[in-house]
């Protein structure tokens, strides 16, 4: 009973809704109190302050996690400052002491990323302002608690107008999710600056409104920045679906619960209003969604440090099917387009179909990181074993260009004389329902309640995948392929869907360069020509006027700061230029 009234205690200034505080309930009790005590990580520690129980026991274990040099990197400053904050006055003197000292005696690395930096700065800037009259001889960086927190300051400030108005750029990652909800809860809960304080508040809404409108039943769909290879096959696992669980109480829920949520939780606890509660688990009307990103920062042969990402994202609730315009926008992991279909319970099911050019080059890493020599390749490998291999089913292409209208897409491959692997793969999961090779040059699939149509443009075979499914194969240069879908429920059965795609227009061109006039079932005219801009109903796709978001439910301009939510009635108005939050309707 105790562990249950301080946790409701402690959402309750939130006005969380009975669900929302059961699912955090689960969260804190399943970290606080494992199986056993024995070599407890910080994370227990944490957990423990935040329930105000074992007090003596923490200190104790912070001492003895303390008494050693440290080592890590951001990801050892957020769970340290956490444990600080969570600490109002239950560890020993032995222990906050400790604690403070390690922030001395280790010098963390920064980190290369979006998602690094931000945890540094959070880290740092909270860090700081909970000793605030303290020296640089006290501080690794050698700076006084106010030079700290003026350096993180500014750079959050940074990064919040940045993300505002040209987008993140490690955008809509269903793993690295966490990595920015998590900082962003610790200042929204414990910053003292109103303004810092607001803005990380605002900051919440924003983040969580990205992913709201992406999703079937607490999978994350769309095209992804960041994303690794088995929760790229097998999507119940990404991170996101633990967060969509936590808000929405979409999905099966966290087996156990806990970890990628967890920090989050013990920091503000923040429970999304009904506005987005709504835009996230409505798929009554299919919907397009239009998203503005930016690339990851571009050190070498591009004259603008980040360039645009157009994504779009078409949603019901069968299926989504979502795509950006193709290139390298993100090394290594980016996942450019996919068909993703709804299934009763997603754990253990493959639920996705998509093909790529498994492109691998020295310059897309030399293009996005600092590397001094040229092991770069290698360098990679040793932590994403799959970046260089032919086989792989993530990652972007110089070689790929992607159109979109609704549930139709054409992705075209020019992939240049000598490139290492001039291929196409497909993913052909193990969980498809049924698989038609037809005489007309396409395949026929159904998933779920999706029924998908594919038509490689070149002659193609069959390979094995080790855990199940097959591969499509294709080695051919100049390629591509044409996805149509559709719900069972709008055009019946298989065949009916046969005829129907059989019945459209249909142009094929390969010489000089691959090209595809494709009437769509929803009536589209899809004229595409590789290294050209698309048309749709014979007007060019007008990317210099793409939204930050758009569609029904989110609306952003480039470089305006506002964001607008609304479904129904409700609507939410975020302005970050004055940093005002106003809702209204009901």
């Amino acid at each position: 009973m105790k562990l249950l009234a301080l946790v409701l205690a402690a959402v309750s200034a939130s006005a969380a809704t009975p669900a929302f505080e059961a699912r955090v309930r689960s969260i804190v009790d399943t970290v606080a109190h494992p199986k056993s005590l024995e070599n407890a990580s910080i994370s227990t520690v944490a957990a423990k302050l935040y329930l105000h129980e074992d007090a003596a026991w923490c200190s104790s274990r912070v001492v003895e996690l303390f008494a050693g040099p440290q080592s890590g990197d951001m990801f050892w400053m957020f769970p340290v400052t956490a444990t600080a904050y969570l600490d109002r006055g239950q560890l020993s003197a032995e222990a906050r002491s400790a604690l403070r000292r390690s922030w001395k005696s280790y010098a963390p690395y920064r980190g290369d990323t979006e998602n690094h930096f931000l945890l540094y700065y959070t880290s740092l800037y909270l860090m700081s302002q909970l000793y605030p009259d303290d020296g640089p001889e006290t501080w690794f960086t050698g700076k006084s608690s106010k030079d700290n927190m003026e350096e993180a300051r500014q750079w959050i400030e940074g990064w919040v107008k940045l993300t505002t108005t040209r987008g993140q750029g490690e955008y809509d990652s269903p793993h690295y999710i966490q990595e920015y909800l998590i900082p962003v809860s610790f200042l929204a809960a414990w910053a003292k600056d109103p303004a810092m304080k607001k803005r990380a508040s605002m900051m919440l809404d924003f983040l969580i409104a990205d992913y709201a409108p992406e999703n079937i039943d607490g999978i994350t769909v769309g095209a992804q920045s960041r994303v690794y290879d088995k929760q790229l096959l097998e999507k119940s696992l990404n991170l996101s679906s633990d967060f969509l669980w936590l808000w929405f109480g979409l999905g099966r829920g966290l087996t156990p619960p806990g970890n990628s949520t967890f920090y989050y939780v013990i920091a503000s606890a923040y429970e999304p209003p009904e506005v987005l509660r709504r835009i996230a688990t409505d798929r009554s009307t299919p919907y397009t969604h239009y998203e503005r990103k930016r690339t990851r920062n571009r050190w070498r042969f591009w004259d603008e440090r980040h360039g645009p990402v157009y994504k779009t994202t078409y949603v019901r609730k069968e299926y989504a099917v979502g795509s950006d315009q193709g290139g390298v926008l993100q090394p290594i992991q980016q996942h450019s387009w996919d068909v993703t279909w709804s299934v009763p319970d997603p754990r253990g099911v493959q639920n996705t179909f998509f093909t790529l050019n498994p492109h691998s080059s020295l310059r897309e890493l030399q293009t996005y990181f600092v590397f001094t020599s040229d092991s770069g390749i290698q360098d990679v490998v040793s932590s994403k074993k799959m970046y260089d291999s032919p086989d792989k089913f993530s990652g972007g292409s110089p070689y790929e260009k992607i159109v979109q209208d609704k549930d139709a897409l054409i992705a075209l491959y020019n992939v240049a004389d000598g490139a290492r692997f001039p291929h196409i793969n497909g993913f052909f999961s193990k969980d498809l329902a049924e698989v038609r090779e037809d005489p007309s040059g396409w395949i026929f699939l159904r998933g779920g309640e999706a029924l998908i149509a594919c038509r490689p443009l070149r002659p193609y075979f069959w390979k094995p995948i080790e855990e199940g499914g097959k591969r499509l194969f294709s080695p051919y240069r100049k390629n591509g392929v044409v996805v149509q879908v559709a719900a069972v429920s709008e055009v019946g059965g298989m065949d009916a869907f046969r005829k129907a795609i059989l019945a459209l227009p249909l142009d094929i061109r390969l010489d000089p360069v691959p090209a595809v006039t494709f009437r769509s079932l929803r009536g589209a005219m899809i004229e595409f020509t590789y290294g050209e801009v698309p048309k749709v109903n014979g007007k060019p796709m007008d990317y210099a006027h793409w939204p930050l978001f758009g569609g029904p439910f989110l609306e952003s301009a480039v470089d305006s700061e506002v964001l607008a939510i609304h479904h129904g009635g409700l609507r939410r108005t975020l302005d970050f230029r004055s940093l005002t939050v106003t809702d209204s309707g009901r």
